[in-house]
């Protein structure tokens, strides 16, 4: 159990009496779409561009980095995941201060470096600042190297620290797998968003599937909403039908628990269950117990309501530097996974697009909380992902 808790950052339980309101709902597991009932607090504008998936195109939107200053130089530099044909815009991660080429930053075409020069308002920090003594936090995250723990972010402290690049590259560079459109993977929710009837989702999964760090979920800028509702805006948009989707997720659950969630599960009578698990079991679940655990889910489901359509979702990776976690185990439940697909059954690999993340760049440039969870960019990617599965034929 401990090792259980101390593999998902933030938990509920740890955190009591600590933002109640917001903790109160991932508890309860219910989604609510982000400040719609508070007017006073700012939302976040839908913007296809964003949500149009990363691999597609010529453009990368608002790629989030995290310039490390060389402590013997003192210059800073972060890279993109694609060379650069032009940069069209740096801001800070809050979207509300655009930099100055030249003045701010510098690139050379056909590279995926950009350079801070002196003077630049850009944050930066150190690969010495991103750790912290041992034992002095929170949370217990071990450098594997030994040397010291890796800086713990509850809230926005990377959000803080990262900047984000818009850019235009080449066509077709990403060499990792992404999902195939398949109109015969889910073709019962696929007809029913084409055809505008309403569509029933229910999400379960852990405190990634919960929203946490997204910027939405710790109340500020630019208040993206979490992957769960990200998905919700993008399949409306794309459709203009109704989507319900009933967020179940729990921090620090993994597929055992998923196992107790069933009546949970089928009590709105989805259309599909998106099942997302893998961070917390990799703490040392056998691949074996892991695909086991995740066929039960699906089978009790089906044993009362046949019709479900399911997307299993294979995790983003932990910060490899993190000795709490087996990162050999990804990959395997990953493969685990995919020996479910079948009718009705679509795999959402995003173990094989962070693996490609993080051979082009480091952990600090996608992670919200510095062990495992996305920052904003990263729920774009799981959203971008998740939809592309059930938008096979549309254009955003």
């Amino acid at each position: 159990m401990l090792s259980r808790l101390r593999a998902s950052l933030p938990l509920a339980k740890a955190w009591a009496g600590v933002w109640l309101g917001m903790l109160s709902i991932l508890a309860l597991g219910t989604t609510v779409t982000v400040y719609a009932q508070d007017s006073a607090k700012p939302a976040w504008k839908y913007s296809a561009d964003l949500m149009r998936p990363f691999w597609q195109g010529t453009v990368m939107e608002g790629e989030s980095v995290l310039f490390i200053r060389d402590d013997k130089t003192g210059e800073a530099r972060a890279s993109v995941l694609f060379p650069i044909q032009q940069v069209q815009a740096v801001r800070n991660s809050a979207g509300d201060v655009m930099y100055k080429e030249g003045q701010d930053y510098l690139w050379k075409p056909g590279s995926r470096e950009i350079v801070l020069p002196p003077g630049s308002r850009i944050v930066a920090s150190t690969a010495a600042a991103l750790r912290r003594p041992a034992k002095t936090q929170q949370y217990e995250l071990t450098h594997r190297d030994g040397d010291g723990e890796i800086l713990f972010g509850a809230r926005l402290e990377y959000h803080e620290l990262q900047s984000c690049i818009t850019y235009s590259h080449a066509p077709d560079l990403w060499t990792a797998p992404v999902p195939t459109p398949n109109p015969k993977a889910l073709p019962r929710t696929v007809h029913k968003l084409a055809t505008k009837q309403p569509v029933r989702i229910v999400i379960l999964g852990d405190s990634i599937s919960t929203g946490c760090n997204a910027s939405g979920w710790a109340e500020g800028a630019p208040f993206q909403p979490a992957y769960p509702d990200l998905l919700r805006l993008h399949l409306e948009k794309l459709y203009q039908s109704q989507v319900q989707v009933t967020n179940l997720s729990v921090g620090g659950m993994d597929t055992a628990w998923a196992l107790t969630m069933v009546d949970k599960v089928v009590e709105p009578r989805p259309d599909l269950v998106i099942v997302a698990f893998g961070m917390n079991d990799a703490a040392g679940r056998p691949a074996r117990e892991y695909q086991a655990n995740i066929e039960g889910v699906i089978s009790k489901v089906r044993e009362r309501l046949p019709d479900t359509e399911f997307i299993l979702v294979a995790t983003m990776l932990g910060n490899r530097g993190w000795t709490r976690l087996r990162h050999e185990l990804f990959p395997e439940y990953r493969d685990a996974l995919a020996k479910l697909r079948g009718p009705g059954i679509a795999l959402a690999d995003l173990t094989s697009v962070w693996t490609r993340f993080l051979e082009l760049k480091q952990d600090w440039d996608q992670t919200g909380n510095g062990v495992n969870h996305p920052n904003d960019f990263g729920h774009r990617v799981y959203a971008q992902v998740i939809a592309t599965l059930l938008a096979p034929n549309v254009e955003p």
